[in-house]
Protein backbone atom coordinates (compact mmCIF):
# COMPACT_ATOMS: atom_id res chain seq x y z
CA UNK A 1 0.00 0.00 0.00
CA UNK A 2 1.68 3.32 -0.76
CA UNK A 3 2.12 5.57 2.11
CA UNK A 4 0.24 8.98 1.84
CA UNK A 5 1.87 12.20 2.81
CA UNK A 6 1.30 12.91 6.48
CA UNK A 7 1.20 16.68 5.90
CA UNK A 8 -2.95 17.58 5.37
CA UNK A 9 -2.10 20.43 2.44
CA UNK A 10 0.65 18.02 0.59
CA UNK A 11 -2.10 15.16 0.58
CA UNK A 12 -4.91 17.31 -0.42
CA UNK A 13 -2.47 18.02 -3.52
CA UNK A 14 -1.11 14.60 -3.97
CA UNK A 15 -5.03 13.66 -4.92
CA UNK A 16 -6.16 13.61 -8.12
CA UNK A 17 -8.66 16.98 -9.23
CA UNK A 18 -12.20 15.51 -8.52
CA UNK A 19 -14.25 14.83 -11.59
CA UNK A 20 -17.04 17.59 -9.83
CA UNK A 21 -14.83 20.53 -10.62
CA UNK A 22 -15.06 19.95 -14.60
CA UNK A 23 -18.51 20.01 -16.62
CA UNK A 24 -18.61 16.53 -18.15
CA UNK A 25 -17.52 15.67 -21.83
CA UNK A 26 -19.59 13.53 -23.88
CA UNK A 27 -18.51 14.98 -27.43
CA UNK A 28 -17.85 11.32 -28.94
CA UNK A 29 -20.65 9.89 -26.91
CA UNK A 30 -22.57 12.83 -28.66
CA UNK A 31 -21.01 12.02 -32.48
CA UNK A 32 -22.13 8.49 -31.93
CA UNK A 33 -25.58 9.54 -31.21
CA UNK A 34 -25.47 11.45 -33.98
CA UNK A 35 -24.65 8.70 -36.59
CA UNK A 36 -27.76 6.46 -35.00
CA UNK A 37 -30.99 9.06 -36.21
CA UNK A 38 -31.69 8.87 -39.69
CA UNK A 39 -34.32 11.97 -39.90
CA UNK A 40 -30.87 14.04 -39.18
CA UNK A 41 -29.45 12.66 -41.77
CA UNK A 42 -32.59 12.56 -43.95
CA UNK A 43 -33.23 16.09 -43.27
CA UNK A 44 -29.48 17.17 -44.16
CA UNK A 45 -29.86 15.84 -47.44
CA UNK A 46 -33.11 17.43 -48.16
CA UNK A 47 -31.60 20.79 -46.62
CA UNK A 48 -28.23 20.14 -48.83
CA UNK A 49 -30.32 19.51 -51.95
CA UNK A 50 -32.24 23.43 -51.52
CA UNK A 51 -28.74 25.01 -50.63
CA UNK A 52 -27.28 23.34 -53.79
CA UNK A 53 -30.03 24.66 -55.74
CA UNK A 54 -29.88 28.16 -54.41
CA UNK A 55 -26.01 28.47 -54.89
CA UNK A 56 -26.56 27.27 -58.35
CA UNK A 57 -29.42 28.91 -59.32
CA UNK A 58 -27.97 30.86 -62.46
CA UNK A 59 -27.24 27.79 -63.43
CA UNK A 60 -30.46 25.70 -63.12
CA UNK A 61 -32.49 28.65 -63.71
CA UNK A 62 -34.17 28.20 -67.72
CA UNK A 63 -34.50 32.67 -67.67
CA UNK A 64 -34.14 35.54 -65.56
CA UNK A 65 -36.60 35.53 -62.48
CA UNK A 66 -37.77 38.82 -63.47
CA UNK A 67 -38.13 38.90 -66.91
CA UNK A 68 -42.01 39.76 -68.25
CA UNK A 69 -43.47 38.01 -71.37
CA UNK A 70 -46.66 38.72 -72.09
CA UNK A 71 -46.92 36.69 -75.09
CA UNK A 72 -46.23 33.35 -72.66
CA UNK A 73 -49.17 34.46 -70.28
CA UNK A 74 -50.59 32.06 -68.13
CA UNK A 75 -49.04 28.68 -70.07
CA UNK A 76 -48.85 25.14 -68.86
CA UNK A 77 -45.66 23.33 -67.77
CA UNK A 78 -43.78 22.65 -71.04
CA UNK A 79 -40.28 22.29 -71.80
CA UNK A 80 -39.85 25.96 -72.05
CA UNK A 81 -40.91 26.88 -68.72
CA UNK A 82 -40.97 23.77 -66.68
CA UNK A 83 -43.47 24.96 -63.98
CA UNK A 84 -45.68 27.14 -66.38
CA UNK A 85 -45.65 31.27 -66.35
CA UNK A 86 -47.60 33.55 -63.86
CA UNK A 87 -49.76 36.20 -65.08
CA UNK A 88 -46.89 38.86 -66.53
CA UNK A 89 -45.37 35.62 -68.37
CA UNK A 90 -42.39 34.82 -65.25
CA UNK A 91 -40.87 31.80 -65.55
CA UNK A 92 -42.58 29.88 -62.38
CA UNK A 93 -39.61 27.66 -62.37
CA UNK A 94 -36.85 30.32 -62.05
CA UNK A 95 -38.60 32.27 -59.56
CA UNK A 96 -39.09 29.42 -57.39
CA UNK A 97 -35.33 27.88 -57.43
CA UNK A 98 -34.18 31.82 -56.75
CA UNK A 99 -37.32 32.03 -54.01
CA UNK A 100 -35.08 29.31 -52.21
CA UNK A 101 -32.22 31.85 -52.01
CA UNK A 102 -34.47 33.91 -50.32
CA UNK A 103 -36.12 31.53 -47.74
CA UNK A 104 -32.37 30.55 -46.72
CA UNK A 105 -31.50 33.58 -46.28
CA UNK A 106 -34.00 34.85 -44.29
CA UNK A 107 -34.43 31.65 -42.36
CA UNK A 108 -30.63 31.65 -41.35
CA UNK A 109 -30.02 34.93 -40.52
CA UNK A 110 -33.01 34.87 -38.21
CA UNK A 111 -31.70 31.83 -36.36
CA UNK A 112 -28.39 33.43 -36.09
CA UNK A 113 -29.54 36.78 -35.00
CA UNK A 114 -32.19 35.53 -32.26
CA UNK A 115 -29.95 32.75 -30.94
CA UNK A 116 -27.06 35.08 -30.47
CA UNK A 117 -29.40 37.50 -29.02
CA UNK A 118 -31.37 35.46 -27.27
CA UNK A 119 -28.83 33.64 -25.65
CA UNK A 120 -26.51 36.86 -24.12
CA UNK A 121 -30.18 37.94 -22.64
CA UNK A 122 -30.99 34.61 -21.44
CA UNK A 123 -27.35 34.73 -19.46
CA UNK A 124 -27.73 37.96 -18.01
CA UNK A 125 -31.40 36.98 -16.93
CA UNK A 126 -30.21 33.82 -15.69
CA UNK A 127 -27.04 34.40 -13.82
CA UNK A 128 -28.15 37.79 -12.60
CA UNK A 129 -31.12 37.78 -9.47
CA UNK A 130 -31.89 41.20 -9.77
CA UNK A 131 -32.17 42.16 -13.45
CA UNK A 132 -34.24 38.34 -14.29
CA UNK A 133 -37.47 40.09 -13.06
CA UNK A 134 -37.19 42.79 -14.92
CA UNK A 135 -35.96 41.18 -17.88
CA UNK A 136 -38.64 38.29 -17.95
CA UNK A 137 -41.55 40.40 -17.78
CA UNK A 138 -40.30 42.29 -21.01
CA UNK A 139 -39.56 38.89 -22.73
CA UNK A 140 -43.31 37.41 -21.90
CA UNK A 141 -44.79 40.95 -23.02
CA UNK A 142 -43.47 40.31 -26.11
CA UNK A 143 -44.52 36.49 -26.00
CA UNK A 144 -48.35 37.82 -25.23
CA UNK A 145 -48.24 39.21 -29.15
CA UNK A 146 -48.35 36.17 -32.34
CA UNK A 147 -44.87 36.18 -33.90
CA UNK A 148 -46.89 36.83 -37.39
CA UNK A 149 -48.70 40.17 -35.90
CA UNK A 150 -45.54 41.63 -34.35
CA UNK A 151 -43.60 40.91 -37.55
CA UNK A 152 -46.73 42.77 -39.46
CA UNK A 153 -46.44 45.66 -37.15
CA UNK A 154 -42.64 45.82 -37.33
CA UNK A 155 -42.74 45.53 -41.26
CA UNK A 156 -45.46 48.87 -40.83
CA UNK A 157 -43.10 50.29 -38.53
CA UNK A 158 -40.06 49.60 -41.22
CA UNK A 159 -41.74 50.60 -43.94
CA UNK A 160 -39.69 49.01 -46.41
CA UNK A 161 -39.77 45.39 -47.84
CA UNK A 162 -36.18 44.57 -48.03
CA UNK A 163 -34.67 41.39 -46.80
CA UNK A 164 -32.88 42.86 -44.04
CA UNK A 165 -36.22 44.48 -42.55
CA UNK A 166 -37.95 40.94 -43.47
CA UNK A 167 -35.03 39.45 -40.61
CA UNK A 168 -35.11 41.85 -38.46
CA UNK A 169 -39.19 41.72 -37.95
CA UNK A 170 -38.74 38.22 -37.46
CA UNK A 171 -35.78 38.06 -35.24
CA UNK A 172 -37.44 40.86 -32.86
CA UNK A 173 -40.30 38.38 -32.74
CA UNK A 174 -38.43 34.93 -31.99
CA UNK A 175 -36.14 36.57 -29.39
CA UNK A 176 -38.04 35.76 -25.97
CA UNK A 177 -38.21 31.84 -27.04
CA UNK A 178 -34.46 32.15 -27.12
CA UNK A 179 -34.11 34.07 -24.37
CA UNK A 180 -36.62 31.82 -22.16
CA UNK A 181 -34.56 28.60 -22.82
CA UNK A 182 -31.52 30.21 -22.28
CA UNK A 183 -32.48 31.41 -19.00
CA UNK A 184 -34.02 27.87 -17.88
CA UNK A 185 -31.11 26.34 -19.07
CA UNK A 186 -28.82 28.33 -16.54
CA UNK A 187 -31.11 28.16 -14.03
CA UNK A 188 -30.78 24.11 -13.92
CA UNK A 189 -27.16 24.50 -14.57
CA UNK A 190 -26.14 27.01 -12.24
CA UNK A 191 -27.58 24.75 -9.08
CA UNK A 192 -25.18 21.55 -10.06
CA UNK A 193 -22.04 20.56 -7.90
CA UNK A 194 -19.29 21.25 -10.66
CA UNK A 195 -20.09 25.27 -10.83
CA UNK A 196 -20.64 25.61 -6.96
CA UNK A 197 -17.44 24.08 -6.71
CA UNK A 198 -16.48 26.36 -9.45
CA UNK A 199 -17.70 29.26 -6.87
CA UNK A 200 -16.06 28.00 -3.91
CA UNK A 201 -12.70 28.12 -6.02
CA UNK A 202 -13.06 31.50 -6.27
CA UNK A 203 -13.18 31.50 -10.28
CA UNK A 204 -14.77 34.66 -11.71
CA UNK A 205 -18.36 34.84 -13.14
CA UNK A 206 -17.49 35.12 -16.56
CA UNK A 207 -14.86 31.79 -16.12
CA UNK A 208 -17.95 30.02 -15.26
CA UNK A 209 -20.13 31.03 -17.84
CA UNK A 210 -17.53 30.62 -20.57
CA UNK A 211 -15.98 26.64 -18.74
CA UNK A 212 -19.71 25.47 -17.44
CA UNK A 213 -22.41 27.22 -18.71
CA UNK A 214 -22.12 27.99 -22.20
CA UNK A 215 -20.89 24.29 -23.09
CA UNK A 216 -24.34 23.31 -21.33
CA UNK A 217 -26.64 25.80 -23.27
CA UNK A 218 -25.36 25.51 -26.63
CA UNK A 219 -26.74 21.76 -27.44
CA UNK A 220 -30.23 23.26 -26.66
CA UNK A 221 -30.11 26.58 -28.27
CA UNK A 222 -28.57 24.95 -31.90
CA UNK A 223 -31.69 22.67 -31.81
CA UNK A 224 -33.91 25.41 -30.76
CA UNK A 225 -32.27 27.57 -33.72
CA UNK A 226 -33.13 24.69 -36.51
CA UNK A 227 -36.70 25.00 -35.29
CA UNK A 228 -36.65 28.94 -35.69
CA UNK A 229 -34.97 28.81 -38.52
CA UNK A 230 -38.06 26.98 -40.50
CA UNK A 231 -40.53 28.96 -38.31
CA UNK A 232 -38.76 31.88 -40.05
CA UNK A 233 -39.60 30.69 -43.44
CA UNK A 234 -43.12 30.06 -42.75
CA UNK A 235 -43.52 33.46 -41.24
CA UNK A 236 -41.28 35.32 -44.24
CA UNK A 237 -43.98 33.00 -47.03
CA UNK A 238 -46.55 34.23 -44.93
CA UNK A 239 -45.70 38.17 -44.97
CA UNK A 240 -44.89 37.83 -48.49
CA UNK A 241 -48.37 36.26 -48.97
CA UNK A 242 -50.24 39.01 -47.86
CA UNK A 243 -48.19 41.51 -49.00
CA UNK A 244 -46.23 42.69 -45.97
CA UNK A 245 -43.15 41.49 -46.59
CA UNK A 246 -41.31 41.45 -49.48
CA UNK A 247 -42.29 42.77 -53.27
CA UNK A 248 -42.83 40.65 -56.38
CA UNK A 249 -39.62 42.17 -57.50
CA UNK A 250 -38.02 39.90 -55.29
CA UNK A 251 -38.84 36.39 -55.88
CA UNK A 252 -40.20 34.79 -52.93
CA UNK A 253 -42.38 31.71 -52.54
CA UNK A 254 -44.92 33.84 -50.38
CA UNK A 255 -45.60 36.51 -53.14
CA UNK A 256 -45.53 33.39 -55.83
CA UNK A 257 -48.16 32.20 -54.28
CA UNK A 258 -49.83 35.59 -53.56
CA UNK A 259 -49.70 36.01 -57.61
CA UNK A 260 -50.97 32.30 -58.39
CA UNK A 261 -53.90 32.01 -55.93
CA UNK A 262 -56.29 34.23 -58.18
CA UNK A 263 -55.94 31.59 -61.33
CA UNK A 264 -56.15 28.50 -58.59
CA UNK A 265 -59.08 26.85 -59.87
CA UNK A 266 -58.03 26.68 -63.23
CA UNK A 267 -54.11 27.20 -62.94
CA UNK A 268 -53.34 25.56 -59.77
CA UNK A 269 -49.38 24.98 -60.53
CA UNK A 270 -48.63 28.62 -59.82
CA UNK A 271 -49.71 28.10 -56.14
CA UNK A 272 -48.41 24.39 -56.45
CA UNK A 273 -44.74 24.27 -57.41
CA UNK A 274 -43.70 27.08 -54.62
CA UNK A 275 -45.84 25.37 -51.45
CA UNK A 276 -43.66 22.54 -52.19
CA UNK A 277 -40.54 23.89 -52.29
CA UNK A 278 -41.55 25.88 -49.18
CA UNK A 279 -42.98 22.38 -47.47
CA UNK A 280 -40.21 20.28 -47.99
CA UNK A 281 -37.28 22.93 -47.28
CA UNK A 282 -39.04 23.33 -43.90
CA UNK A 283 -39.46 19.77 -43.55
CA UNK A 284 -35.68 19.44 -43.83
CA UNK A 285 -35.27 21.55 -41.23
CA UNK A 286 -37.59 20.03 -38.84
CA UNK A 287 -36.05 16.62 -39.51
CA UNK A 288 -32.29 18.33 -38.40
CA UNK A 289 -33.94 19.53 -35.52
CA UNK A 290 -35.63 16.31 -34.14
CA UNK A 291 -32.52 14.40 -35.21
CA UNK A 292 -30.36 16.95 -33.26
CA UNK A 293 -32.62 17.20 -30.65
CA UNK A 294 -32.18 13.02 -29.93
CA UNK A 295 -28.87 13.20 -29.96
CA UNK A 296 -28.47 15.43 -27.05
CA UNK A 297 -30.78 14.43 -24.99
CA UNK A 298 -29.48 12.40 -22.68
CA UNK A 299 -32.49 10.51 -21.89
CA UNK A 300 -33.80 10.21 -25.26
CA UNK A 301 -30.26 8.01 -26.00
CA UNK A 302 -30.96 6.25 -23.00
CA UNK A 303 -34.51 4.79 -24.26
CA UNK A 304 -32.80 4.26 -27.90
Amino acid sequence: MTDLPRDPEKYAAARPMPAILAAPKNHSRMIRSLRRHPTMWLGGVLLGLVVLLAIFAPVIATTDPAALNPAMRVRPPSAAAFFGTDMLGRDVFSRCIYGARVSLIVGLGVAVLASAIGMVIGLVAGFTRWADGLIMRVMDGMMSIPAILLAIALMTLLRGGSVFNVILAITLAEIPRVARLTRSAVLSVRELAYVEAAVACGTSKFGIIRQHILPNTIAPITVQATYICASAMITEAILSFIGAGLPTSIPSWGNIMAEGRALWQVKPNIVFFPAIFLSLTVLAVNLLGDGLRDAVDPRLAKRM
